[in-house]
């Protein structure tokens, strides 16, 4: 694997282990709300990716290190195996890793992503987050507006903000920003296709949502033998935020059939 990453994770509940993994810019808070809920019947794990929230920052990241670092990580928890929950970049990273290492995975639930290359659809992210230097801010409403000419949506704007975290000398950005600007092709890069997971997998979609489309069928079913998809109606890429309780159920009554 060639390199040594621990990732940042917590734990709750009891019973067979689930592990959760958040999106792009995220971190493991953002699909708190599933944890909670599934943490009462399972034993949750909520992890950070590399890069991200409070997991150690490295310089080189795609799909397949995510893999190998997630592999890491259960390694040091004696796990075995485990079903996983991945949203938008964090589902990218559990099919790579159902591809790769089939063995430690039993169900699988992706949130609103395929296993196909995307269009580049975060510059104007990318341009937000650099429209702010964090040392040169005395609160986060100062960032806001900074970031708002490239971001306009309110909610998208506190999303990526909950990153700038307050520290001694005043703010700094949580997320290894560089990193995910130098590995942004990769990360959105397709997902490896040499082998084919025979578990049950569960794309949940947004029904608003652009990230799954009729033409993505094949990749997704060249890749995965039993899958079956639910579709959130009125809701975006953030369905997990935006009906929380709904996506919670679904994911219940997949994980626990």
């Amino acid at each position: 694997m060639g390199r040594l990453m621990t990732l940042y994770s917590r734990v709750a509940g009891q019973g067979e282990p689930v592990v959760i993994v958040h999106g792009l810019f995220g971190s493991m808070e953002n699909l708190g709300t599933q944890a909670r809920a599934l943490a009462e019947q399972f034993r949750v794990y909520s992890i950070d990716l590399p890069n991200h929230g409070r997991s150690p920052h490295h310089p080189d990241m795609n799909l397949q290190s995510m893999a190998e670092d997630i592999i890491q990580w259960m390694d040091e928890h004696n796990l075995p195996s485990a079903h996983f929950v991945g949203h938008s970049l964090g589902g990218k990273a559990v099919m790579e890793l159902a591809m790769r290492y089939p063995e430690r995975c039993r169900r699988i639930a992706v949130i609103d992503i395929a296993p196909v290359r995307y269009e580049p659809r975060h510059y104007d992210v990318f341009s937000a987050f650099n429209a702010v230097d964090p040392s040169l801010i005395t609160n986060r409403s100062e960032a806001d507006t900074l970031m708002k000419p490239y971001v306009q949506e309110a909610a998208v704007r506190s999303f990526l903000l909950k990153n700038l975290i307050k520290v001694d000398s005043g703010y700094q950005w949580r997320l290894n920003l560089p990193a995910l600007i130098d590995n942004y092709d990769a990360l959105i890069d397709q997902n490896y296709q040499g082998a084919v997971f025979n578990q049950p997998i569960l794309f949940i979609k947004g029904g608003d949502s652009s990230y799954i489309t009729e033409s993505y069928r094949e990749a997704i079913t060249m890749r995965f033998s039993q899958v079956s998809l639910k579709v959130v109606p009125n809701t975006g890429h953030w369905l997990h935020a935006e009906k929380p309780e709904h996506i919670s159920r679904l994911l219940h009554r997949f994980l626990a059939p």
